[in-house]
């Protein structure tokens, strides 16, 4: 049964869970519930905003709590520590309860008004509905660029296709929520991931907008890590790419050392040619030294993926009123499974 066909024999409207993940955020947390807490209210459905708290250094889980005591339809889930955006989505997704969940972050670059749209066209039978940018309002130049040049490289590299432009913000049904919850990889790349569990995906263009307060944690460096995390995740191409250059560098090696064993026996064997030798010396151990890096890129999330630890460790989660116990979630993950994946949880 769809998610649809289920919805329709029910009795109320169907349930939409919005996950928000949550890093030091105290400046636009109030700002951005108003706004969507706006948007919900108008919509016909029953719904809860499902904030995950990864470790915030500032009051953000001071003001998330407050926002729960005066808001039955808040639930707030607190990490134990600081495990990054994507295992914070996951987290979030976990918890979810919904017919369908929204992803979106809380400094309002993704606008809360353009979740009726996404949830139309679930209506019409989408299980995965992306937000597609137009514009990157806010950001600089630079950022724009790499970010372009990013998504299109990944594109082309990956195994399968992968949208241009496209975040986190997006709507998925149920039984595309149940497929991703059931990828428990710790090296996640969440954007590779929406797109791999597969189903009908379509697109939803809009303008993102600048930040409503506070500073990105997106560093360049941070965010280079985070393009490496994407291209080994989804693509082996670096490793073939190594593998061609290991095969011409040896090819051009025979090639030259016949030139030379020719020259010799017909010039005889002069001591010349040093800097040259100096010069395919320091290149072919700078091939080395990066094929080698490539190499443990690959075989360290080959070793992380060995130790199964838990993807994250819950501190405390206050569910909303709408909230499934965990004993009769419907994400199809028996309680005692879904204790081995999640991790202690402290209620």
């Amino acid at each position: 049964m769809t998610d649809l066909s289920r919805c329709a024999n029910e009795a109320q409207p169907p349930l939409l869970s919005v996950v928000v993940p949550v890093h030091n955020e105290e400046q636009c947390i109030d700002t951005f519930h108003g706004r969507t807490r706006a948007v919900l209210e108008e919509m016909p459905v029953r719904f809860e905003i499902i904030y995950v708290n990864d470790g915030s250094r500032d009051r953000s889980l001071e003001y998330l709590l407050a926002l729960r005591a005066e808001c039955s339809h808040v639930g707030v889930l607190d990490l134990s520590r600081n495990f990054g955006k994507e295992v914070a989505i996951s987290a979030g997704l976990d918890h979810a309860s919904g017919d369908a969940v929204v992803i979106i972050d809380a400094d309002l670059q993704d606008p809360p008004e353009l979740i009726p749209s996404l949830f139309a066209r679930w209506q019409e039978g989408f299980d995965n509905v992306y937000a597609q940018r137009l514009s990157r309002a806010g950001e600089t130049a630079m950022k724009r660029a790499t970010a372009h040049a990013f998504y299109r490289i990944l594109s082309r590299i990956s195994e399968h296709e992968i949208p241009l432009d496209t975040g986190d913000f997006r709507l998925l049904s149920r039984r595309a929520l149940i497929a991703l919850c059931a990828l428990r990889e710790r090296h996640r790349f969440m954007k590779g991931l929406y797109s791999w569990v597969g189903f009908r995906q379509i697109a939803v263009p809009y303008h993102r907008e600048p930040r409503t307060g506070g500073r990105s944690a997106w560093s360049y460096w941070k965010l280079w890590n985070f393009s490496l995390e994407g291209i080994t995740s989804f693509s082996t191409l670096p490793l073939r790419v190594t593998s061609y250059a290991g095969l011409v560098v040896s090819i051009l090696a025979v090639l030259y050392g016949t030139f030379i064993t020719i020259r010799t026996l017909v010039y005889g064997n002069r001591v010349a040619g040093y800097p040259s030798l100096l010069v395919f010396i320091l290149f072919l151990g700078g091939l080395q030294l990066m094929s080698l890096g490539i190499i443990g890129e690959y075989l360290g999330r080959v070793f992380n993926e060995t130790k199964h630890r838990p993807l994250y460790i819950v501190n405390s989660h206050w569910p909303s009123a709408l909230s499934a116990p965990p004993s009769l979630s419907r994400s199809g993950i028996a309680p005692t499974a879904a204790g081995a994946a999640v991790g202690w949880e402290k209620r």
